[in-house]
């Protein structure tokens, strides 16, 4: 279904930016493809159209239809730099959060280095894994290897600030740009508007109550 979703995801009305991507095993931070779990990334208009079409698009009622579970996750830009496939995906808002975030890093890793980067990989997740304030994390990519893509949510910018900040990321990150690892890579930031469906039988957002 990801692979013949390109027609039907590109004729939805409204639709912006879209990708379609595929999952690591683990937590998805690994080389290995997880043929269980994959992932839509959408941008629209506003809130609305996105709740309207998630909801009643046929592409994504098959999905839903074909699923043990899903989950959507509603959320606005705070900031947002770098390139996506030579372009810029999400448009920022005029404010900055405060409170819970969701961060999205994606990259493309030049073929050159691609041993020296999923090397550093098990050290950073089993790093985050272990973290008590991340939410919730996954790695996912277009192109195994090569297009990668985190996704994670966190309390407040302070607390993610302080995971990579230190550890194997931090070294992970001064590597990156000291060798120039990537092609291409972009980092953005996201408020939290609402969620739908659940993962692993509830939904991640109803940890940020206990956090």
């Amino acid at each position: 279904m990801m692979g013949l979703a390109r027609g039907p995801m590109a004729r939805i009305a409204d639709i912006g930016f879209w990708k379609l991507c595929g999952s690591g095993t683990g937590e998805g931070f690994t080389p290995l493809p997880n043929t269980s779990v994959y992932a839509v990334l959408a941008t629209w208009p506003d809130a609305e159209t996105a709740r309207q079409q998630t909801d009643t698009a046929e592409i994504y009622k098959r999905y839903r239809t074909q699923a043990c579970e899903h989950w959507t996750v509603f959320m606005s830009t705070d900031s947002v730099r770098g390139a996506w496939s030579g372009k810029t995906p999400f448009e920022a808002s005029q404010h900055m959060n405060t409170g819970p975030l969701a961060a999205l890093t994606r990259a493309t890793i030049k073929p050159g280095i691609l041993m020296r980067f999923w090397r550093r990989v098990p050290d950073i997740s089993a790093v985050i894994g272990q973290d008590p304030n991340v939410i919730f994390k996954i790695g996912v990519g277009e192109v195994p290897m090569l297009h990668q893509v985190t996704f994670s949510i966190w309390p407040d910018a302070a607390r993610m600030a302080d995971f990579a900040r230190t550890g194997p990321h931090a070294a992970a990150i001064k590597a990156v740009r000291e060798e120039g690892w990537f092609n291409e890579e972009l980092y953005a930031r996201f408020t939290l508007l609402s969620d739908v469906g659940t993962w692993g039988g509830s939904s991640p957002l109803s940890r940020l109550e206990t956090t």
